[in-house]
């Protein structure tokens, strides 16, 4: 047998039978693991002996498994993108006309004490009045007015944590108010994009799901080649006494081998997206005056990927070996 072959010397089968005693036992674990060691170096040098095949077979799954990982960067900004334009966004309260300073801010203590209430910011009809003025247009109309029209206006802010529900819930308290005039609320749109990313969400997931798979069917194929090309050497070994776990264990650590590397490069992939992206962010940032703040992949994801492509590789390579055997035996 060649010395670069994957399958361990004939004596290595032996570790497979029974132990007859104490000294016996020592011995088969001994050689189970020194064929444990030598399959992952023997499968490991085969991988390197055709790096054409080995590297297009490791892209194809990488790229694979990166496709999920940009989604999931894409729709985690999406989020931090809709806090900033105003995903949670202050609740304006108009006051009837005629209301004065008084009765303003004895309207906001009596919405900051609420539950669902962060804060209360008082916005006086001057106030109103001069961002108006800074208003392309508005500034020659309003010097044509005799006195100031606008009412006094509240800004709710709504505690993180409040649920939708509850928000509602205050709206419709606050509108009812005698001295309250009109409530505009973003709590629509903010229940539209927590659709929407919830939506996205479920997507992210079923790609990662078909994505894996096809990342499985991938290494499974790549292993049934290696064994149908093999296929009289595995006879032969079956035929004087292997067993089935020796016979497909360097494949196994193939199919980890795989795996492993494909995991390495999409997760590498996924770091390029966020360099890549990192200009355009910091510009659209700034536009927000530092407001939107975009993070990338957190750390241990980038470190789960290359172990659960491992274990994926690991899963592709263990069904499909184990039905190529058994046609064999």
């Amino acid at each position: 047998m060649p010395p670069e072959d994957i399958h361990a010397p004939v004596r290595a089968p032996a570790s497979d039978a029974p132990p007859r005693n104490e000294h016996s036992h020592g011995r088969r674990l001994g050689s189970w693991q020194e064929h444990h060691g030598w399959s992952a170096a023997s499968s490991l040098r085969r991988l390197a002996s055709r790096p054409l095949g080995s590297l297009l077979t490791i892209a194809v799954m990488g790229l694979a498994l990166a496709l999920p990982l940009a989604f999931y960067l894409l729709l985690g900004n999406v989020q931090k993108l809709g806090e900033a334009l105003g995903q949670s966004q202050a609740i304006s309260v108009f006051m009837q006309p005629g209301q004065n300073a008084q009765q303003a801010q004895m309207l906001a203590r009596q919405l900051g004490d609420r539950a669902e209430v962060a804060a209360v910011t008082v916005k006086t009809p001057q106030q109103g009045m001069d961002e108006l003025a800074k208003m392309q247009g508005f500034s020659g109309a309003l010097q044509t007015l005799d006195d100031n029209p606008l009412p006094y206006v509240l800004q709710l802010q709504p505690k993180a944590e409040t649920s939708a529900a509850a928000i509602e819930q205050l709206v419709a308290d606050v509108r009812d108010m005698h001295s309250v005039e009109l409530v505009q609320d973003s709590g629509s749109w903010r229940q539209r994009l927590d659709a929407l990313l919830g939506v996205g969400n479920r997507v992210v997931l079923i790609l990662a799901s078909l994505l894996a798979l096809a990342a499985l069917l991938v290494v499974g194929n790549t292993v049934r080649v290696d064994i149908a090309s093999r296929s009289e050497e595995i006879s032969v070994l079956l035929l004087v006494g292997a067993s089935s776990a020796f016979v497909r264990r360097p494949y196994l650590y193939a199919g980890i081998w795989y795996g492993l590397f494909s995991g390495i490069l999409a997760a590498l992939l996924a770091v390029l997206i966020e360099f890549a992206l990192a200009g355009p962010v910091a510009q659209l940032s700034r536009a927000y005056d530092g407001k939107l703040q975009v993070g990338g992949l957190p750390l241990w994801l980038l470190l789960a990927v290359p172990l659960a492509a491992a274990a994926l590789g690991w899963l592709g390579a263990r069904l499909v070996s184990a039905w190529q055997l058994r046609r064999l035996g």
